[in-house]
């Protein structure tokens, strides 16, 4: 599950994924849009419930914030491939 937050100058982006060894990874990304500041983090999640638990909490935090949700898709779509292959290039800056 892949969701994504705007506002005119800023993103989050949260995607929740199973690793290869059956973990639930909850990674969180921001920063300012089109240009290289911001962040990533990973977060190990006890089970898929927890996960969800925390892109909640976090759609509470953008939507007091005034961010607006652009994106909500699964890692499967064509949008969801186009934002994992976003998030990829953060791994390495």
């Amino acid at each position: 599950m892949i969701v994504r937050w705007e506002t005119d100058h800023d993103y989050v982006l949260v995607h929740i994924h199973q690793d290869m060894f059956g973990d639930w990874i909850f990674s969180r990304a921001w920063g300012q849009i089109g240009t290289q500041f911001g962040g990533l983090k990973h977060q190990l999640a006890d089970t898929r419930h927890q996960a969800q638990m925390w892109l909640d909490d976090e759609a509470t935090i953008q939507n007091s914030r005034g961010f607006l949700k652009v994106l909500d898709v699964t890692d499967d779509t064509p949008e969801g491939q186009e934002a994992m292959r976003q998030l990829s290039l953060l791994d390495v800056i």
